[in-house]
């Protein structure tokens, strides 16, 4: 990933853009505005790191209603919602459907741009978890359905005997089975095996 984070503001009001944007890049933050969902939604890679600042009250598509769409789309970027018309029923919509914040106007700049850089913290860790859990999904992938089968047994808790009564080997086989598991999966004990594993969201061992 090489492209700087962008804080991405999307509000209807011109004069609320020009003045967020003025008020970002007074902190070297890379700004991009936005006057609709249409017009963000037009030309936004997920690929691009960064936060969302976006309008509840838009016409046509609302903020809220962006905001599922995101979470539709399994796009992760953090959303902190700015409103002037704010309601309980509205921030619980909001906060149940992932925002990251939901902020009244008129707003403290300070907290708002406190805000944005953890929303900004948050985006980084979660792009540096996608990655790892990749490589760990990568390297299960490199295991045979056997090899697998002991993963999912150790990871339960499972003993070499156990193991080996229940997949009808014997002990020494279990024991070539797993150090190879670990081999591939690039660890040295249960405990990473399993925090691998749990990860990738692919094998948590059976119950």
């Amino acid at each position: 990933m090489t492209s700087e984070p962008t804080v991405f503001v999307v509000d209807d009001d011109q004069a609320m853009r020009g003045s967020l944007q003025w008020l970002l890049e007074s902190l070297k933050l890379n700004v991009e505005t936005y006057a609709s969902a249409k017009d963000f939604l037009s030309v936004y890679d997920p690929v691009h790191p960064g936060c969302l600042l976006l309008d509840v009250r838009m016409p046509d598509v609302s903020g809220l209603q962006l905001q599922e769409i995101l979470a539709t789309r399994k796009i992760r970027i953090p959303v902190i919602l700015i409103t002037g018309h704010a309601d309980i029923s509205m921030a619980v919509r909001a906060m149940k459907a992932g925002a990251f914040d939901f902020i009244e106007k008129p707003f403290n700049d300070q907290i708002l741009l406190e805000r944005i850089q953890q929303g900004l913290a948050v985006d980084a860790r979660q792009r540096c978890e996608a990655v790892e859990r990749e490589k760990i999904i990568e390297r299960i992938g490199l295991l045979t359905p056997r090899e697998g089968e002991v993963l999912d047994s150790v990871v339960s808790g499972k003993s070499n005997k156990q193991i080996a009564v229940e997949l009808e080997i014997s002990i020494k086989t279990v024991e070539v089975h797993r150090a190879r598991v670990m081999e591939k999966m690039s660890v040295n004990s249960v405990a990473e095996l399993t925090a691998q594993c749990i990860a990738s969201g692919l094998h948590t061992g059976k119950p």
